[in-house]
């Protein structure tokens, strides 16, 4: 396998285009949350796992906004939180809880991310949690889990619990936390998370409203969320490409 040379914040170091693809998309995703005015200032994380190796995965240096990340920039850890490789940042203690115990159950997470969006959050101080509102709903309600909020991430022992809440669901909503999304790629956890979120957005747009809601029936609940189940991953690579195109225009750098 071909090597790639990575300058990151205190050195080089070699690593295999298939990691530094991994990287690129990282990165651009971090910076497509900032376009889309996901981000928390320093706060959450989206990880990704580095191929041929469980134990390791990619997370935001901690001190660095979203919209400056670079694919040389992120840092790698272990399952343990220690760092692998050189860089002049840490990581967010609570970002290695959550993100660990997604990676160490659910080995078909290539991806994970975390979110504390305003209708996200909302949602998830929602009694009823996500409501089937409308069809973005719909497409997701049946691949959403949920996990009860606990504090601030961290504390280890809270690690099973999230694991046994989020079982083989795509998507969570953190009670009282936030949002939660996963993929096999980095490509197809943002298609899952930008669903998600533009769910909670629009029912939080609903009960503003003010007015009495109409409910689809439950045959009609039922039929899309089969369609949903495959679906997102169907158009994940056509959305993510132009999402990239985006990037470029608008927020270039990313895969420095």
């Amino acid at each position: 396998m071909s090597l790639a040379t990575v300058q990151n914040t205190s050195g080089q170091e070699h690593i295999s285009d298939e990691e530094w693809k991994i990287r690129v998309d990282l990165a651009a995703a971090y910076r497509l949350v900032a376009l889309f005015g996901w981000d928390d200032l320093i706060f959450t994380h989206i990880s990704a796992r580095l191929p041929g190796n469980n134990n390791h995965f990619l997370i935001n240096p901690y001190g660095m906004t979203f919209d400056e990340i670079t694919a040389s920039s992120l840092v790698k850890i272990d399952m343990n939180g220690e760092i692998v490789g050189k860089t002049d940042y840490r990581v967010n203690p609570a970002g290695f809880t959550i993100h660990s115990a997604v990676h160490e159950v659910r080995h078909d997470a290539g991806c994970v991310m975390h979110l504390h969006t305003a209708a996200g959050t909302a949602v998830a101080t929602q009694e009823e949690g996500l409501l089937p509102l409308n069809q973005t709903a719909l497409l997701v309600r049946e691949q959403l889990a949920y996990h009860e909020y606990e504090g601030v991430a961290l504390n280890h022992d809270e690690r099973p619990r999230l694991q046994k809440d989020l079982g083989d669901k795509s998507m969570m909503l953190l009670w009282n936390h936030g949002t939660l999304a996963l993929g096999p790629t980095v490509r197809e956890a943002f298609l899952n998370m930008y669903f998600l979120e533009r769910a909670c957005e629009m029912q939080v747009a609903s009960l503003a409203g003010g007015r009495k809601l109409h409910y689809p029936s439950d045959s009609v609940i039922e039929v899309t969320a089969k369609q949903g189940e495959n679906g997102l991953a169907a158009v994940s690579g056509i959305a993510w490409t132009a999402l990239l195109r985006k990037l470029d225009r608008q927020l270039p750098g990313y895969a420095d």
